[in-house]
């Protein structure tokens, strides 16, 4: 099978998109992975930075999300599975949005969190074709889909 696109959404804090990389290179699959912009100053501020400031912190955010939908819908659309990873600080309503965003498009999704949020994330959850809780679940999802095996 040829390489498949695999976009990477959710929480920006943490490794765990370095550890699917990882994971996916040492099991030699053939993927390439994109990602919503993780340094979190640059996406707050691309707004602001591109298009002007904004003496108003709604109108501030409301521009750089604009210009951070360019990116993320155009990737979501062009892949051909979705990871949505929900960590286990803040809110993640970006994550959310991009799970629903894909559950539209029709896209197979495949959910990466703690336990403890599978009450609060039920309904995305039951959008997902799959709920791993580590990077290492995700990888293997990622080669039975791609080769039709098992760990080998």
């Amino acid at each position: 099978m040829a390489a498949w696109n695999v976009y990477l959404a959710g929480e920006i804090h943490s490794d765990w998109r370095e550890q699917i990389a990882a994971g996916a290179e040492r099991a030699g699959l053939d993927v390439a992975f994109t990602s919503p912009v993780t340094d979190h100053g640059a996406s707050d501020d691309v707004g602001v930075a591109i298009l002007g400031d904004e003496s108003d912190s709604f109108w501030k955010d409301h521009k750089g999300a604009g210009v951070n939908a360019i990116r993320t819908q155009t990737l979501i659309r062009n892949a051909d599975v979705v990871v949505v990873r929900f960590g286990e600080k803040y809110k993640q309503w970006n994550a959310a949005f991009d799970a629903g965003f894909a559950a539209a498009l029709g896209k197979p999704i495949v959910t990466l969190h703690p336990p403890d949020h599978d009450h609060a994330l039920k309904e995305i959850d039951r959008a997902a074709q799959a709920t791993a809780e580590s990077p290492e679940q995700v990888v293997e999802i990622l080669r039975y889909v791609l080769e039709g095996q098992l760990a080998r």
